[in-house]
């Protein structure tokens, strides 16, 4: 079962409606401006933890273990990267950005799942994944 502990948030505007997407993972897209992350190449700044629409405030884990909503299969110690959806996936070599060869990792796993929609637990960390 998914858990939060010891979260830190900080508090920005919902630059779109993002009232169904809590527990996604979300993007920097404009000066205190989040969006849903769609891409591995993005810069996730955090979790969405609440559920404002368009213009209300969001509020973003961005430190400690947070739960997420996971994409698809994601191990338990696998880098925590975005899929198109703002879910969790598992970072590979082959999702790292051709500009500058790292994938954009949120975290790491700490409990995951097998199954599309559940939730895991990911501890908060900038990480990368280094191509091949």
């Amino acid at each position: 079962m998914a858990t939060v502990d010891s979260l830190t948030t900080i508090t920005l505007t919902a630059g779109a409606d993002l009232s169904g997407d809590q527990y996604k993972l979300v993007q920097l897209s404009a000066a205190n401006t989040v969006t849903l992350a769609s891409a591995v190449t993005q810069a996730v700044i955090g979790v969405l933890v609440n559920a404002p629409a368009s213009g209300e405030a969001a509020e973003v884990a961005i430190e400690g273990v947070v739960k997420v909503i996971a994409g698809g299969s994601v191990g338990a110690t696998d880098f925590v990267t975005t899929n198109s959806s703002g879910l969790a996936a598992s970072a590979t070599q082959a999702d790292a950005d051709g500009t500058d060869g790292f994938a954009k990792c949120i975290g790491i796993c700490l409990e995951g799942t097998s199954t599309a929609n559940e939730y895991i637990r990911v501890l908060l960390g900038r990480q990368s994944v280094q191509t091949a």
